[in-house]
């Protein structure tokens, strides 16, 4: 992807008016595993498809408990996001220390935000290679943040990142106005059922490539993996598998989104690096 003298370094501009290096690093989001997360006027969920390098590797975490009321969704590099995630609960653990409240979910989005607009403005530092989706509840009720590595973040009712994160997008533009007075165990089914459409097309969801996080008002932050996650793949009935073929109702940014390439060849370091680069794992 080396374009020309302009993305030597995060500082430069190109004439065109882009930092290439920011460019770079909301690729290496696309290259993660989606994760996705919905909320409703009581709940907030986050759900994570997990993939493994090989047969004999252990599927990698996707959510992230930063506190009883907070956790995190991740694609992208998951040492970035390992680093991030410990700034976040040290935030959390001053905020309780000193001031004997939980930390506000918009204010740690935007301390996360300020982090990863530094790494874009200054010589020698390279953007964060991973994206956050961020669920808490406060005073003011269920919140859902993306993170950007460029620094942006934004409040959204749904949304979904990482590879093929489009066609889930799609799903969650179709019903995210049934999302405000759902039960959690609908909430739960929508989310699956989008990111069942970032499957490969010979994938399936199931107890051990799928996680599961809740947070509510009356639901501390908690994540169900394993045997715990069933009753919840069992709302999608026997259908776990995409239901709609590559580029059908990937809306107008379907044909140009480099991330359903799925057999481009892929250098093995690089695959080390990104957490849902190979292809081969679930």
């Amino acid at each position: 992807m080396f374009r020309n003298q302009y993305d030597n370094d995060v500082s430069t501009w190109s004439p065109q008016g882009r930092i290439h290096q920011v460019e770079y690093a909301v690729e290496a989001v696309k290259q993660g595993s989606a994760a996705i997360g919905l909320r409703s006027n009581k709940y907030a969920i986050l759900l994570g498809l997990k993939r493994s390098s090989g047969e004999l590797a252990s599927y990698q975490k996707k959510l992230i408990k930063i506190d009883d009321h907070m956790g995190i969704g991740i694609a992208g590099l998951t040492s970035d996001a390992r680093v991030l995630s410990n700034f976040m609960r040290s935030e959390a653990m001053k905020s309780k220390m000193l001031y004997d409240r939980p930390l506000p979910v918009q204010r740690i989005v935007n301390a996360i935000a300020d982090k990863a607009q530094v790494n874009t403005q200054q010589y020698g530092r390279r953007p964060y290679g991973v994206g956050l989706l961020v669920i808490g509840q406060d005073e003011t009720g269920p919140h859902l943040f993306e993170c950007s590595p460029s620094g942006t973040s934004f409040e959204y009712f749904a949304m979904s990142i990482g590879a093929r994160s489009q066609s889930a997008k799609t799903y969650l533009e179709k019903y995210y106005e049934s999302f405000a007075n759902a039960s959690l165990e609908e909430l739960v089914r929508h989310g699956l059922q989008a990111l069942r459409d970032t499957l490969q097309q010979d994938k399936e969801l199931n107890i051990n490539n799928t996680s599961l996080g809740i947070v509510g008002e009356d639901q501390p932050f908690e994540i169900i993996e394993g045997e715990a996650l069933q009753r919840y793949l069992d709302l999608l009935g026997e259908d776990t598998g995409r239901t709609r073929p590559p580029g059908s109702g990937e809306g107008h940014a379907g044909a140009t989104d480099p991330i359903d390439r799925e057999d481009e060849d892929i250098e093995p370091a690089a695959a080390v690096a990104f957490e849902a680069m190979d292809t081969t794992g679930a």
